[in-house]
């Protein structure tokens, strides 16, 4: 079991915007001036961010985005879907309803026809008729090494779907809430993927988001127990995508830490250090897609687990 993979998916954007109807609840996103100039910045963002992957021997899939479906956050695939070592997909259930747009079968086939095998579905977007959600592994942060499944409840995050999941692909989950100051009060973080990210041998996370001191220590006993060496980010840092990392290897087992040039830029020395003790690092200039979409680096990767077809 590996924590990290070589292969990614990643959805060029056709109409990328602010989207008005993630904003309710994700506090990171501003207002959209210019539509038309955002898809477009985003567009070149997007290819140079590709362009560095592959130079480092990352695998990247590249699946365009349809513009009749009119999907502002397609770039953001994780969400909607995971791929996993035991040929298994998943599907989950989105919040804002121009997302539900997003679940095609193209992209998986797509998948397939670089070779990899898609043994069964589990299908969490039916949940959707209900109102419950589960925004994939923006909710999730999965420790693949430990099977274990950490997640900030939030309107995105459902505990019982999170159950669900634990239960079918064999997790162990710790549920906390984690929250963000906006406006003087505390409200939830949207995705539990911008507060915290999980490599093989590394754990960042903003443990002053976790208000409740016992669901702190939990957190952090569960990282430690397991050999992590901890990167505690502030809420300050995390608000600049700090926390929105992702560990990726290259096809000859390299680690990456993959996240955006803003987010670099505001580690310490002491934190970049302790960084590439461990891993390389990659970053991107991503600042438009952080502005107007509300993520980074991590959201705009999908990990492909799948096994390779014979």
């Amino acid at each position: 079991m590996k924590q990290s993979t070589d292969t990614l998916l990643m959805i060029r954007p056709a109409s990328f915007r602010m989207n008005e109807e993630t904003a309710v609840n994700n506090y990171f996103q501003k207002k959209d001036d210019d539509a038309i100039s955002a898809n477009e910045m985003a567009q070149k963002e997007f290819d140079r961010f590709v362009v560095k992957l592959r130079q480092n021997d990352i695998n990247v899939i590249v699946v365009e985005d349809d513009e009749k479906l009119d999907t502002p956050d397609a770039l953001f695939p994780n969400n909607w879907v995971s791929f996993h070592e035991n040929g298994t997909v998943g599907l989950y259930p989105m919040f804002a309803e121009n997302r539900r747009r997003e679940r095609r079968e193209e992209v998986i086939e797509q998948i397939e026809k670089h070779n990899h095998k898609v043994k069964n579905f589990i299908d969490y977007s039916d949940a959707e008729k209900d109102s419950v959600f589960l925004e994939g592994t923006g909710s999730l942060v999965l420790d693949r090494i430990n099977k274990k499944a950490y997640c900030a409840v939030s309107e995105r995050a459902s505990e019982d779907l999170l159950m669900e999941f634990c239960e079918d692909l064999e997790y162990f989950p710790i549920l906390f809430q984690a929250n963000q100051s906006h406006k003087g009060k505390r409200l939830p973080i949207y995705h539990t993927n911008v507060m915290m990210c999980i490599g093989t041998d590394v754990a960042i996370i903003a443990t002053s988001t976790i208000d409740d001191k016992q669901e702190r220590k939990t957190v952090l006993e569960n990282l430690k127990n397991d050999g992590k060496k901890v990167i505690d980010i502030s809420e300050e840092q995390m608000s600049n995508f700090a926390g929105n990392m992702l560990e990726v290897r290259n096809t000859s087992g390299k680690l990456y830490m993959v996240m955006s040039d803003q987010a670099k830029s505001v580690l310490s020395d002491k934190q970049r250090e302790i960084l590439e003790e461990h891993t390389g690092i990659i970053s991107s200039d991503l600042s438009v897609i952080e502005k107007y979409g509300g993520g980074s680096a991590r959201c705009m990767m999908a990990e492909v687990f799948l096994p390779k077809s014979d």
